[in-house]
């Protein structure tokens, strides 16, 4: 998944960026609304980590705006103000979660995670079946065969993933590498090649389809 930290502290801002890095996705960070409403403009995410207390303003202007626009990208409000009308008035407001700072990092991804099923990355669903005896758990980030689990990196499953989210449709390479790299960070020329061929490994050779010029796609399963 793509993600976009909206945090104005600069250790926190930091450690969430690394620790949602870690679990293989893209991750941008920014520490102003204005920053922010000027990367939504060029760049789709899929998840929106929210601060309320900005220098520029308060995070709930943003996620107002949002919603007004009709955007469906998950928010997860982060903030120190821990009181229950504070919470209320964000969720009222369009926000999918909301976490009270301090708070604990990996508690954090999981309702990453969480929000973004919510929207059932287009498929409605969070485990599908794919060929040759695979099923994929988005809600578990599990990939198994016929019951045995297959162990992935953090950027395997972040491609496979990816690709299962649009089911039916071409990715291309410029979509994939959306999904796995941050602003700034450097890709090289052929990353997602070199994923991909890991996956063929593990899944097996048909697994994933190369259509030629466009991209890639999973294989339908088989009836």
């Amino acid at each position: 998944m793509r993600i976009l930290i909206v945090e104005d502290e600069p250790h926190l801002g930091s450690a969430v960026q690394e620790r949602l890095r870690e679990a293989g996705h893209a991750v941008d960070w920014f520490m102003t609304l204005a920053d922010a409403r000027a990367i939504l403009l060029t760049m789709n995410y899929d998840v929106v980590v929210l601060d309320l207390g900005l220098p520029d303003g308060s995070g709930r202007t943003l996620l107002r705006e949002l919603r007004r626009a009709r955007s469906t990208v998950a928010v997860l409000i982060t903030t120190a103000q821990d009181q229950i009308s504070d919470r209320i008035a964000g969720l009222s407001e369009g926000a999918d979660d909301y976490i009270v700072k301090p708070y604990d990092l990996d508690e954090l991804s999981a309702r990453v995670d969480a929000v973004s099923r919510r929207y059932g990355g287009g498929s409605g669903e969070n485990e599908i079946l794919l060929d040759d005896g695979l099923a994929l758990d988005l809600s578990r980030h599990r990939l198994s065969r016929d019951g045995t689990e297959i162990d992935l990196t953090a950027r395997e499953w972040a491609v496979i993933e990816a690709l299962a989210r649009r089911p039916g449709a071409v990715c291309s390479r410029e979509r994939l590498e959306d999904a796995l790299y941050g602003l700034g960070e450097e890709v090289e020329s052929n990353a997602i090649e070199v994923f991909i061929s890991r996956l063929r490994k593990k899944l097996g050779s048909g697994t994933i389809i190369t259509v030629r010029g466009r991209g890639y796609r999973l294989a339908e399963p088989r009836a």
